[in-house]
Formats: C-alpha cells, structure tokens, sequence
C-alpha cells in the first residue's frame, strides 16, 4: 500500500499523542453525558473553546478545553475535565466524573445501578493495559496490516460509558485480547457424530471445521471435530455434563494444536487468514455476556439461505460493497434434563462459520477495519492520517466522496427495496483500499445484527421455528432507526470526524458530500419518505449506550436519543466551523 503524498494542512487539529487512560475515560463519559443527558435538555454550551456541560439534576456544572468543535456535537476533547466549585474551576479525575454520571442519572431514573461505578473501573483497566502495552511494531504485508487494524483499538467506542469493561479472569485477557496481539491455536475435541448439532446452508459449508483437524492427531471413525475457543473451553470444562462424557469417550480431547488464530475487534471472533470463527465466549465485554444464544446459530444459517436473491441483486447494482455470509454452524448437544440438549453447552461451545475475506475481497487491495481507519487516535497502521494524512484537502475530499459511494448506497438500497435492516457500524464494516490508499471496496459482516422487515419477508420468516423467526425481525421504524444510526451517527460521523481533524476547514464540505450521495440515491430510486424527511434534516437517532447500560437492557432494547442533523441544507450553507448553535449541541 503506497501512502499519498502532497501539500500538508493548513490547520490540523489532531491530537499530538496518545491521551493517559484517565484523559480517555473522562472524555468517554462526558461525550456520553454531552449525547444522552445533557445534550437533550439543552444544559450545554460552547464559548472560548471550552465545552460546558450542565448535569441539571445535581446541578454539577463542568467544563473541558476543545481541540475541534463538530456540526453533529461530537466534539473533540483535550485536557482535563473541570468542575465548578465555589466559584473556581477545579480538575476532576475520571472517578469523580463517574459519581457525577452516577447521581445524576439515579435522580434522573429514580433507580439505582449498583454494577456502573464498577464498569466503569473495570473499563479504565483495560484501557490502562492497553496503552501500558505500548505502541506494537510496524508490520509488512497486507494480510498482517489487516491484523494489526483489528488489534489496534485501545480505547474502545467514544460514545459507550464502559467500552473496555471486561469479565472473566483478568489474567486471561493478555492471552486472548486483541489489543495484546493475541493470537494462538484452537481446542480441538472429537465429538460423537450423534451429538453434533449443526446446520448449514450449502453443502460443504462446515468444511472448514473438519480442516482443523491438522497438528492434532486424527479424529477417530464415528467422531466430528468440534473446535472451541481455548478460552471458554477452560470456562466450561468442569460442565457436569461435560466431564461425563468425556468420562465415557463420548468426547476426545485432543488438545491444542494446528495453525494460530488471531482475535479479531470483537474479541470472540477468530482469524487465521482463510475463515473467521465466531465463538461463544462466557465473558462479559462492553454490556454482554458474548455466549451465541442457540436462535442466532439457527439465525445466522437462516440468514445467509433467505438473503441470497437479496444480496445477488446488491452485489450486480453496487459491486463495491458484499457481505460476508455466516453459512454453517456447529455445536455440542449433550442430552440435558428432559433429553433436549443441554442449554449451556449448546450455546456455550457454539461456533458460526463466517466467510474469510479472501471469498469477498478485490484482488490488489489492502483490507481495514473502519473502526481502525476511523479511530480519534492513530493507533494502528489502517489509520486515516497514514492514507490521506499530508496529501492535501483535495485528496481528503476525493477519498471521502468515493468512501461515500461505495458503502451508503447498498445498505440504503437493502432496507427500501429487500427490507433488509443492515448493521454497518464501524465494527463491522472491513474497507478495502487500493495501492494509492483510495477505497475500492466495503465488506460488510456480523448477521448478528441483520435483521428483515416482517412485511418484505412475511412468507419466509412464517416457515423458521417461532423463536428464530422472532429475533431477526424489526418494524420498520425501529428497523430504520437502526440504519441510520449505525450507517450514518456511529460510522460516517466518526470517519468524517476522523478526516475534519486533519483537515478542519473541509467539516461543511464533508457532510455536503454526505447529503450529495444520499440525495443522488433518493434522486435514481423515488426519494422514498423517510430518506426524503432524512435530507429535510430530522434529527438522527443516535443509540443510547449510557442509558442502556444504566438500565441493563439488551442491545435490541437500546433506545435511542435525536441529534440535530447537519444535513440540511441550509445547516451547510451556513456552516463556518464556528461556535454556532449546531455547536453547541
């Protein structure tokens, strides 16, 4: 990959270095107090370059030094946070900010959240591990910078209150975390065929399982190889049920063995250059339990048979973008109570097949996870200042507009013409860029999180079980909310925020370009009303992660609070960058 070279910004705002965990998890809970509390009830405001933040109900009153206002209200923090007291403005740490959050949304809620305080402790751990790591060394090859993008988030989504929080033993974290550069070999076990659970939508979809049979001996006659992640195999293997059958032979262990695999951003998700393998994984990251409830590995399989004719149409009109299908999964299922398979090792040894990017990806380009490319720090190779960092605002505005018509198109053209609810946030969102650095391709995966409108698909979620059926669908509205928060709040938001900090001047121009790709697409197929009202400027959902967590909710239940849109079109006529009430939002 051939970085571009050229004339260097006239004003750069990006930050000079890493922040100190404490900066980090400070300016992660204010951006949630500035989105879901304060924000709303309208407690901010911008003067001099500094950010105030009211909390209305503890009548707290903060305040923090800005190194880039932002249209959306996603500013950029420096410095420490300050609070008013007696007069004077004096610094807090990251542990008061917590108990402000914590009194605050108490009053707010009339609940209380005994696990938040903690959370958020657990979460600077981790991002102090992370940082304490040091920068990881360079890398060559375009598979290994691939890797080093998806192990190069130390810090964790900006607008998530606990976004490195993390369960389980905190000794097994420096094995299997990405940001340390995990990566190692499978637990292979050799499972009876009778109790194998698996589905799969074509034949030979499994196949890379059996493949992982190599370094561990062979799999004896009658017997399937069951791969587990070495992590949660230590997690489960004192299951009753579990022993026992080992006991009687019913399950070999064969051991660890055969080629490494890499943790991917997820942490559960495992790469070794062919295949991903997403695994069931008992810990805690962020708000859940990462364990694949046994309806999203019958899903995920559904998924990818019902999406075909969808994703075949996508792929002719935008052959840019493609998804990486979830084709079969595998599982143990030992007879519990009642004889049904028992539930937690069911789930718990759960293991969906993804395709690996080589299936998908354009031949001669580079691939990087978005949220790498997009992160407010350089922290990895895939970062935005290592591809269009020096070579001028043109160059920027070039890159974005390319960026633009590669990845909104399709996930618009899924939900108003398949109903078809895509989850492109910059976690799940791969782009492949070309040897000049501009993108040539987006590879979108995770089914997980796709869902299908109940009016599109009426016939085929009437013939799945009741209880797969269920969990794939959302109503329109929610569905759209959920689009567009993703697409547009949580993805070309960061990424736009991400160029606007080397090039500050072009921020107008950067949403200009985003409401000329939308109003493009609305202009070839009807202008249907919701992305008519979209570029009339209604506000954008943007997910609720502070309140979610506070509230212990599911991520399906998230709720979500409104943004005041930069879309429209006299917001970017407007638009100088300057202390405006968009700002001070």
């Amino acid at each position: 990959m051939t970085l571009p070279t050229g004339a260097a910004p006239r004003r750069a705002s990006a930050p000079r270095g890493l922040p100190t965990a404490d900066e980090a998890v400070a300016h992660t809970l204010l951006n949630c107090l500035l989105r879901e509390v304060s924000g709303p009830e309208h407690q901010t405001a911008v003067a001099a370059g500094r950010l105030l933040v009211r909390l209305p109900r503890c009548g707290v009153l903060l305040r923090v030094a800005l190194r880039r206002t932002s249209l959306l209200g996603a500013h950029r923090f420096t410095g420490p946070v300050t609070e008013r007291r007696g007069g004077a403005w004096t610094e807090i740490g990251w542990r008061r900010l917590a108990d402000c959050a914590h009194a605050e949304l108490s009053l707010r809620t009339g609940a209380h959240n005994e696990e938040f305080l903690e959370q958020v402790a657990s979460s600077h751990r981790g991002v102090r591990a992370a940082l304490a790591a040091g920068p990881r060394p360079a890398v060559a090859g375009r598979h290994r910078t691939y890797l080093a993008s998806e192990q190069s988030l130390l810090l964790g989504h900006r607008f998530h209150p606990t976004p490195k929080a993390r369960g389980g033993d905190p000794g097994a974290w420096a094995s299997y975390a990405p940001e340390a550069g995990a990566s190692f070999p499978l637990r292979r076990l050799a499972v009876r065929e009778e109790l194998i659970a698996e589905e799969s939508a074509e034949p030979g979809a499994a196949g890379p399982l059996d493949r992982l049979r190599d370094g561990t001996g062979p799999v004896p006659a009658g017997y399937r190889l069951l791969p587990a992640h070495p992590w949660q195999y230590g997690l489960l293997r004192e299951h009753p049920a579990l022993r026992a059958a080992t006991a009687r032979g019913d399950i070999v262990d064969l051991g660890e063995g055969g080629a490494p695999f890499a943790a991917t951003a997820s942490v559960r998700t495992l790469y070794d250059g062919e295949t991903f393998l997403k695994f069931s994984l008992n810990v805690r990251i962020t708000n859940c339990v990462r364990k694949s409830a046994a309806y999203e590995l019958a899903g995920a399989v559904a998924l990818t048979r019902l999406l075909r004719p969808a994703l075949a149409d996508l792929a002719a009109r935008f052959p840019g973008a493609a998804l990486l299908r979830e084709p079969a999964y595998r599982s143990l299922a030992l007879p519990g109570p009642g004889g049904v398979p028992d539930p937690g090792l069911l789930e718990g040894f759960g293991v969906i097949v993804r395709e690996g990017l080589a299936r998908r990806q354009l031949p001669g380009t580079t691939a990087l996870l978005a949220a790498a490319v997009a992160d407010e720090y350089p922290t990895g190779p895939g970062h935005i200042s290592h591809l269009v960092g020096g070579a001028g605002p043109r160059f920027a505005l070039d890159w974005w507009e390319a960026y633009l018509g590669l990845l909104l198109p399709p996930v618009l053209a899924a939900y108003f013409d398949h109903g078809v609810v895509l989850e492109p946030h910059l976690q799940n969102v791969v782009v492949c860029v070309d040897d000049d650095s501009m993108p040539a391709q987006v590879l979108l995966r995770d089914l997980e999180g796709v869902k299908l409108l109940p009016e599109h698909h009426a016939d085929a979620l009437a013939a799945l079980p009741a209880e797969v059926a269920g969990p794939l669908t959302y109503d329109a509205e929610r569905g759209w909310d959920r689009v567009v928060y993703c697409l547009l709040v949580n993805h070309v938001a960061e990424m736009l925020a991400a160029l606007a900090d080397l090039y500050p001047d072009t921020e107008p121009a950067l949403w200009a370009q985003v409401r000329a790709t939308l109003r493009d697409h609305a202009g070839r197929h009807g202008c249907p009303p919701r992305l008519a009202a979209l570029l009339a400027g209604v506000p954008l959902p943007a997910k609720a992660n502070l309140l979610t967590r506070w509230e212990r909710k599911a991520d399906r239940e998230a709720g979500y609070v409104r943004l005041p849109s930069p879309l429209a079109e006299d917001v970017l006529c407007g638009a100088t960058g300057a202390d405006t009430p968009w700002n001070a939002r």
